[in-house]
Parts: structure tokens; sequence; C-alpha cells
């Protein structure tokens, strides 16, 4: 394979890599890195990628194994999920605010629930990933992913519900 042609293969999905890297690491500059990596990694095996299904999920499970060791080297107990692809046409100053503290509050919410599912809540419901492609990333069957994902999103919606009725009763 030549150097156009693994461009042309790596290029879709180069961005939601670094995405992914970012969600995981926080760090622009650590995503960078990853994002690095990972590519130097696929360019090491382009030899062999035409036997893999999905380059794309090999690139994203590369990704998510990169990142969680690099957390896991420096003891990071805790990811941040920010979802900073959010835009809108100007809304109201009031609503604006309103929205920053609610998606604040989701955040700190996903931010206590465990590391794995965090990354379900990050591929699917930020990156748009169906589920057969998050089942071949974090190696888990469909199944189990849409009971967890949803559970994840009822602890969150409870949670939500709870703290903007606080004091209201």
């Amino acid at each position: 394979m030549n150097q156009t042609v693994f461009i042309e293969l790596v290029n879709p999905f180069k961005d939601k890599v670094f995405r992914l890297a970012k969600r995981l690491l926080t760090s622009t500059e650590e995503a960078e890195d990853a994002t690095q990596e990972v590519m130097v990694k696929l360019w090491n095996k382009k030899e062999n990628l035409e036997s893999y299904n999905s380059v794309e999920a090999l690139a994203m499970t590369m990704t998510k194994n990169y990142c969680l060791d690099q957390l896991k080297s420096k003891r990071a107990s805790n990811l941040q999920i920010v979802h900073n692809n959010f835009t809108d046409r100007e809304p109201r100053l009031d609503k604006k605010i309103e929205d920053e503290d609610s998606l604040e509050w989701v955040e700190k919410i996903i931010n206590q629930m465990p590391e794995q599912l965090q990354l379900l809540i990050q591929l699917r419901d930020v990156e748009q990933y169906e589920f057969e492609e998050i089942a071949k990333i974090v190696n888990m069957n469909e199944t189990a992913i849409r009971v967890a994902l949803s559970r994840a999103r009822k602890k969150i919606r409870e949670s939500m519900i709870n703290t903007h009725l606080y004091g209201t009763k």
C-alpha cells in the first residue's frame, strides 16, 4: 500500500480519532500525540490493513487502548468528557447560561460514572457510532452496550431532574 492510498484510507476518520483522544485525555496536546501515535501504528500495519473489516473500528480501538494506557500510567482517576461541538444561532443570554449550566451538570454526572460508561456515551451519543461499531471497539456485545447506555442515560436524567427540582417541594 503506497502513501497516497494510506492517506485516502485514514483521512475520513482521522478527526474522529483525535476527538476520541481529546475526550479521554482532555489535553489537546496529548490528543494530538495520541492521534499521531495511532496513525504511526496504522502506517506500520499498512500492508495488513486491507484484511480488517473496518480500519476505522481498528483505529478507534487503538485510540481507546492508547489513551487508557496513558491515563493508567498517570494514575488518572477520572475522565472528563466535554462536548464542545455544540453550536447554535446565538440564543438569548439567559438560555445560553442555562444550557451551559445544564451541560456542566451532565458533565459532572458523567464524570462520576465508570470509565467504560463514559466511553460508551462518548462513542454513541457524541461520535454517533452504530452499536455494531461500538461492539467491535470496546469488545462487548450489542445488547450489553444498549443496556449499559440505557441505565447511564436514566441515571443522568434522574440526576438532572433531582438537581432542577431541588428546593421546589
